[in-house]
């Protein structure tokens, strides 16, 4: 071979080993720039994930939850944000206002002593009565039970007037009313239970579903919001107008179930009677034992917010 076939032949080699490398360089640039990629997305991809994730950790939940859902107001309020639940008969001029906690002990000894003269006032036409149900129980005790039983009397109150005091009364009773330490009335199926002992409400799927649902959790967030209305910050309070009524204390000794209830009876009657007059016995008015028991439209005549 000669001199210059040879120095062509080494020319031509060191050309293909140069094109070669170039290949192979592009080769791994673009397999470097390919793992770039792959890992910008993964991380883009993680990074997200751990933002919807976070996102969710702080999306509220429960009854904070709850005051952000749209309302679902109970048939049978009135006021702004149907938190004024007035009940009785139209032509009464007097409102009585009756402040509640459902876990309240003190509110379910005063429903199992005197509640049934509550109601025959009423019913009498004697005067209304505006509830304003509160949840500081909830707070004081820890749980919810304050706060889903008010969702349950929404759906009561929607049904009918009467299948709201019925309930309430029913839920307050000797028979149901839990320990405030019990937080019993968190359970669903122990308002249902309940709710089984009102006429209107048992086997009613409508009011079952409601309660499941929690359909009347945001306009119990809005009604709990009026802690504090009047200056009320425990329960059972009474309010006539910007007058609260005070009741007689019962004698701190040893006495039966009855005996207590029997005083307790006497002083809400000497209470209502100072304030209202002596009672005109019955018939005076429809309330809750017929007709609506609310005027549509009706304003709160306490002038009360």
């Amino acid at each position: 071979m000669s001199t210059r076939n040879s120095q062509a032949s080494k020319t031509a080699a060191r050309e293909r080993i140069r094109a070669e490398r170039e290949r192979q360089k592009k080769k791994d640039r673009m397999r470097r720039q390919l793992v770039v990629a792959v890992s910008v997305v993964g991380v883009l991809a993680v990074a997200g994930g751990i933002g919807f994730a976070v996102m969710k950790a702080n999306e509220p939940t429960g009854w904070e939850a709850a005051k952000e859902a749209p309302q679902v107001a109970p048939a049978h309020t009135q006021g702004k944000d149907h938190t004024e639940i007035l009940i009785g008969d139209p032509k009464a001029t007097q409102t009585l206002e009756v402040f509640e906690d459902v876990r309240c002990p003190a509110c379910a000894a005063f429903e199992q002593s005197s509640g049934t003269a509550l109601l025959k006032d009423i019913k009498d036409g004697r005067y209304k009565v505006r509830y304003t149900m509160y949840s500081f129980i909830d707070g004081m005790q820890g749980g919810e039970g304050s706060k889903n039983a008010l969702s349950a009397l929404g759906a009561a109150l929607n049904v009918s007037p009467e299948a709201f005091l019925k309930y309430k009364t029913a839920l307050y009773s000797t028979k149901f009313h839990p320990d405030e330490r019990e937080d019993l009335y968190a359970k669903d199926s122990e308002l249902l239970k309940v709710a089984a002992e009102v006429p209107e409400l048992k086997n009613n799927k409508a009011f079952e579903t409601a309660v499941k649902k929690g359909t009347y959790d945001r306009w119990t967030m809005d009604m709990t919001a009026l802690f504090g209305r009047k200056g009320v910050k425990g329960t059972p309070t009474f309010m006539h107008g910007d007058k609260k009524l005070v009741m007689d204390q019962i004698p701190q000794r040893q006495m039966t179930p009855a005996q207590y209830n029997q005083l307790a009876l006497a002083g809400f009657k000497r209470m209502i009677d100072k304030e209202f007059g002596p009672a005109k016995g019955t018939g005076a008015g429809k309330g809750p034992g017929g007709g609506k028991g609310i005027r549509e439209g009706e304003k709160d005549p306490t002038g009360g917010h």
